[in-house]
């Protein structure tokens, strides 16, 4: 399985509709391409990419440790689903310093692109276990308001930093014991539209922070480990900007095959069983409603799935047996367990 994951690592490094993600519930750092957009770094024997926008670094040593959970994830949206592969570490080896203050650490000697090695990072004090949320930068103006308030909270309602922060637009930079990874735009805020920007970007959010949650309830991480990052491949109905998409059945096929391989034995062989009925002519009268909310919410994913499936297909049977078995496990108005696609959230 190791040698397996190296080499889906090297494809999604290069793979345009692949995003990465690293950080915790309210805290994430997204890298993504544009198609054809030009790499600054490539090197996927090290396992290093940035474009203008952003880079990403892994550590293929560690990678070894990883335990890769394959998941997908129903949406609002009756129509969409979501999926992602989680990188997971055991929690002794996943975790970090957590450091709840302002702190700086010092020249970034590891920076992905050698440019940004004489900025300076600073540890946001997010009080993240398996992450360390920084900024970087070489901004005198912004390193004396930072240094002169280092080891305070950003959040503290006096503290000036977090508004200098928001003025100037560092790099941020998204540290785990797997890799990096780092975001060269502005965060999205009045400079932006109030969106985050396209491309690579960041979401730092208080009222999820305060969760103290590692991760998205609707993720099914198992209890020894702890999240160091995501890949996010190619979402055969969303886009890469949350877009709608035709149905790409290349992308839904590729992902299936990672579901199987790295998916929770359980649930993959729950939605086989949900298939298996459906293809089989089988109502959904007595079928076993699954007493879990992964398992209720595979149920759901398998039956949007074959729905789309159905319509590219132009299986009118296939659509009619779904539709029976959606009015009984999937009703629209049922947003419960449920997310939006975008990654890393």
């Amino acid at each position: 399985m190791a040698g397996d994951l190296h080499q889906l690592v090297r494809e999604g490094l290069i793979d345009w509709q692949t995003g990465w993600s690293m950080g915790t519930f309210g805290a994430i750092a997204e890298f993504h391409q544009d198609r054809d957009e030009p790499a600054v770094i490539d090197d996927s024997y090290a396992l290093k990419r940035a474009t203008r926008r952003g880079g990403i670094s892994l550590d293929h040593k560690m990678l070894d440790s990883v335990v890769p959970v394959a998941y997908e994830t129903i949406s609002p949206r009756p129509h969409r689903w979501s999926h992602a592969i989680s990188l997971c570490l055991p929690e002794a080896e996943a975790r970090r310093d957590a450091r709840n203050v302002l702190t700086e650490i010092g020249p970034d000697d590891d920076a992905v692109r050698g440019i940004d090695r004489t900025g300076i990072l600073f540890d946001m004090g997010l009080s993240l276990p398996q992450c360390d949320f920084c900024i970087r930068t070489s901004d005198p103006k912004l390193l004396g308001v930072l240094r002169a308030h280092l080891g305070r909270s950003l959040f503290e309602h006096d503290n000036p930093a977090m508004g200098a922060i928001l003025s100037v637009h560092p790099h941020r930079v998204a540290l785990t014991n797997l890799g990096r990874v780092e975001v060269y735009q502005k965060i999205g805020g009045p400079d932006t539209g109030g969106v985050s920007p396209p491309g690579p970007h960041t979401h730092v959010l208080p009222k999820l922070l305060r969760s103290g949650r590692t991760h998205s309830a609707n993720t099914p991480i198992p209890a020894d480990l702890l999240p160091v990052g995501a890949l996010h491949p190619g979402n055969p109905v969303v886009g890469p900007l949350g877009e709608e998409r035709a149905f790409d059945g290349a992308l839904h096929e590729r992902f299936q095959r990672l579901f199987e391989h790295y998916g929770q034995r359980e649930t993959v062989l729950l939605k086989e069983s949900v298939l298996s009925a459906l293809n089989s002519g089988r109502g959904p009268d007595g079928f076993e409603v699954p007493g879990d909310r992964f398992g209720r919410a595979s149920m759901r994913l398998a039956l949007r799935q074959q729905a789309r499936i159905a319509e590219y297909e132009r299986n009118d049977e296939l659509a009619t047996r779904v539709k029976s078995w959606r009015a009984a496990f999937d009703p629209v108005d049922d947003v419960a367990d449920s997310e939006e696609e975008a990654p890393g959230h």
